[in-house]
């Protein structure tokens, strides 16, 4: 998803042209390895820890410190958040006008943040310009779910083979050229996902600052309507334990191995429980329909 992912908005209509999109259509015989892995909903249990990595680049942190909904209007947030689920769901099971509504709808969002940094962080001295039209922040976003979205679906329902992570990189360059993306900056293995991490945050260019410090703990629990409360201490778990150590510690995040036991658990009775569990209960909505509509051969599938 793209900067400020939080704040993603899909209606309205759509521009008679969208950055370079290709036509994308799933094999009937084959169906693309993220309609596995998106399909699950405890897969979204890697999002927060894609979210904090996101904000480790100190430009992603400042352009959603400077454009998100406030902390104190937690109802709002819940919307913000189920727009951008719907906006995921559409990139990965739509139709080709579907997806093309959602980028459309990404960029829009896009085209309100930018600004400068109010004081240095790590190599970027005050008063470097941001933009979330920026193809190196949006790549390092994409990157981030690619590297962490498989890694949840793994630890919570089952393994993918090596040759499936790689197809799920490529299939997600499908993304570039929706949101502006050049395909030199893509990832197209998940060798490629792990080095290019390891260098930014080895080369200082995700540095964690004050800002994403500040915006870490709403993502760590995040201040929802009824059933945050509930839920914060479980999700927790794989949004602090997922990340890279090195970023983790940079957070200022306590683990320890009582807390990585909870997770190896929580992720053990998970994958107990799903298998047992009829897929209208554990596959979003949007996924059964498209898995139903390549079967039937409806067009734009």
């Amino acid at each position: 998803m793209p900067m400020a992912a939080r704040d993603t908005v899909i209606d309205g209509e759509m521009p008679n042209a969208v950055l370079g999109s290709r036509e994308w259509r799933p094999d009937p015989t084959d169906p693309p390895i993220a309609w596995r892995v998106n399909a699950e909903a405890v897969t979204l249990l890697g999002w927060g820890a894609a979210v904090l990595l996101q904000l480790a680049h100190p430009l992603v942190a400042a352009g959603v410190a400077g454009h998100s909904v406030a902390v104190n209007q937690p109802e709002r947030r819940l919307q913000r958040l189920t727009q951008t689920i719907s906006a995921m769901l559409l990139i990965t099971f739509g139709t080709e006008e579907e997806r093309q509504r959602a980028g459309a709808g990404i960029n829009r969002i896009h085209d309100h943040i930018h600004g400068e940094l109010a004081e240095a962080v790590g190599p970027y001295p005050s008063g470097t310009r941001y933009s979330a039209h920026d193809p190196a922040l949006l790549a390092w976003v994409q990157l981030t779910l690619v590297a962490l979205l498989p890694r949840a679906y793994e630890l919570f329902v089952g393994p993918l083979t090596p040759a499936e992570r790689d197809r799920y990189c490529r299939e997600a360059t499908a993304m570039g050229p929706l949101l502006g993306i050049p395909e030199e900056l893509m990832v197209t293995s998940y060798a490629e996902v792990e080095a290019a991490s390891a260098a930014r945050i080895a080369d200082g260019t995700v540095t964690v600052g004050p800002t994403a410090r500040e915006l870490a703990r709403d993502v760590v629990a995040p201040r929802l309507p009824r059933w945050g409360p509930l839920i914060s201490p479980l999700t927790s778990l794989p949004t602090i334990g997922l990340l890279p150590p090195a970023v983790r510690e940079a957070y200022g995040f306590r683990w320890t191995p009582r807390h990585e036991r909870s997770l190896r658990l929580f992720a053990a009775v998970t994958r107990a429980v799903l298998p047992r569990l009829p897929r209208l209960l554990h596959h979003w909505p949007a996924a059964r329909r498209a898995r139903r509509a390549l079967a039937a051969g409806t067009p734009g599938y």
